[in-house]
Parts: C-alpha cells; sequence; structure tokens
C-alpha cells in the first residue's frame, strides 16, 4: 500500500511537472527546452517552485515559494519511431550569477515506472540571472554532454 502510494505522489508530480512545461505559465514559470547530444536528447527547464500545488511540493519536499527555483533535466536515448527511451545519468554543475557567485546543484533522481527526472532546488533574488553549467553523463557512456543555459528569474 505505502509503495503504491509513493508511485501515486510520484506520478503526480511528473504529471505537473509536464503540464506545467506544456503550458508555459509566463516568463517567470516555466520553459522547457531540449538538446540533442549524439544519441541523446537532454530536456531541461527551470521554474520558480511556488507555480507547483501545495500538494505536490510537499508530497515531494520541495520548498514551494516565490524564491525557489527547480532545475529538472531528462535524458532520453533516441529510439527510432518513439520520442526516446529514459535512461538513468549522473547530472552535476552550478549556476552562477552575474557578479561570479557559484551556487551548487544537487541533484536528486525521480522514477516513476519508466520515466526518470533529475531535480535540484535553489534559491534566488528578485531578477537574478543565472548561468547554468551542467554535466550530464547517461549511464554508460565515458564523456558527460555539457550543457549550458541562461535564464532570469523575478520572485514578485
Amino acid at each position: 500500500m505505502i509503495r503504491k502510494n509513493y508511485a501515486l505522489k510520484l506520478r503526480l508530480l511528473v504529471n505537473s511537472l509536464f503540464l506545467l512545461a506544456l503550458l508555459g505559465f509566463g516568463t517567470s514559470a516555466v520553459a522547457e527546452n531540449s538538446r540533442v547530444f549524439g544519441d541523446y536528447v537532454v530536456h531541461y527547464n527551470a521554474f520558480r517552485s511556488d507555480v507547483l500545488s501545495p500538494e505536490i511540493a510537499k508530497a515531494y519536499e520541495l520548498t514551494r515559494r516565490n524564491n525557489r527555483i527547480i532545475i529538472n533535466i531528462t535524458v532520453l536515448k533516441k529510439v527510432l519511431g518513439t520520442t526516446g527511451k529514459p535512461v538513468p545519468a549522473t547530472v552535476a554543475g552550478h549556476a552562477s550569477n552575474l557578479t561570479g557567485q557559484l551556487k551548487q546543484l544537487e541533484f536528486r533522481e525521480i522514477k516513476d515506472d519508466t520515466a526518470i527526472y533529475y531535480i535540484a532546488e535553489l534559491k534566488v533574488s528578485d531578477g537574478e540571472f543565472l548561468k547554468f553549467k551542467l554535466n550530464i553523463t547517461p549511464d554508460g557512456e565515458e564523456g558527460p554532454a555539457r550543457l549550458q543555459f541562461n535564464k532570469r528569474f523575478f520572485t514578485y
């Protein structure tokens, strides 16, 4: 019973994150992007955590505030005729602001059936512009894919 409830909670989180990415929720909330690295496609987004429902935030121990962001990474191996197969990976990196302050990102893995997500949380200031630099190594691969992206966050 406990395992079934946990699976249900994970599915709710995954569905919420996916829906947020699809709906767009304006410039300060969710924007999803993807990059191709050889046989893999990496989907990534960063958004304020207060767009999550209180139930989802509580279920997954996510801090829900206007000054907290969530970074979400998914790694898919290309499979002909499909949208790809989720694969485990090692995700590490940091964000830096315009003053050069480094903020280490600690990713945790979330699995839901066959879906695999890597989530990190970070505190931000109003108007803060962050440069994200991530190393993503799918299991079984020798070298990492280096992903860089920028985003400004508003806490109004």
